[in-house]
């Protein structure tokens, strides 16, 4: 049972770390590559649409492969991100909206790619998926 706990936590950090990743403030954004827009995952498993919510960024799940696996459409991070020192880089935080976590989150923009690394107990845990501009 404590293994299942920390596998969900460290899921909704990785979230949690997406979402704050993407949520740049929009002057922040001026010398990075902007998240804003349709990113398909590698794997083909999840379809996001990145806007602009408040002072932040929302990427929420458009379409799933499976609708019965963990990552629900509709799914919703809240991403409050700055830019590194790095060009494309941005880092901060993500919040998972209907897990309820929150995540250390990176984003890297190349072009149309992005990679995103979320991890939650402090870095610990950490996972990384990449992205592929769709618009």
């Amino acid at each position: 049972m404590g293994g299942y706990k920390i596998q969900k936590r460290s899921m909704r950090i990785f979230l949690a770390c997406f979402v704050a990743a993407v949520g740049v403030h929009e002057t922040a954004l001026a010398s990075t590559p902007s998240p804003i827009g349709l990113w398909v995952r590698a794997d083909g498993g999840t379809k996001i649409d990145i806007t602009k919510c408040g002072p932040d960024y929302c990427a929420v799940n458009i379409w799933v492969r499976d609708p019965n696996g963990p990552e629900k459409m509709g799914d919703k991070l809240v991403l409050a991100l700055t830019p590194e020192a790095s060009a494309g880089v941005l880092k901060g935080r993500a919040y998972d909206v209907r897990r309820k976590m929150h995540y250390i989150m990176t984003m890297r923009l190349t072009g149309a790619h992005m990679r995103t690394r979320g991890c939650v107990l402090f870095g610990v845990i950490c996972k990384s998926a990449q992205w592929n501009r769709a618009d």
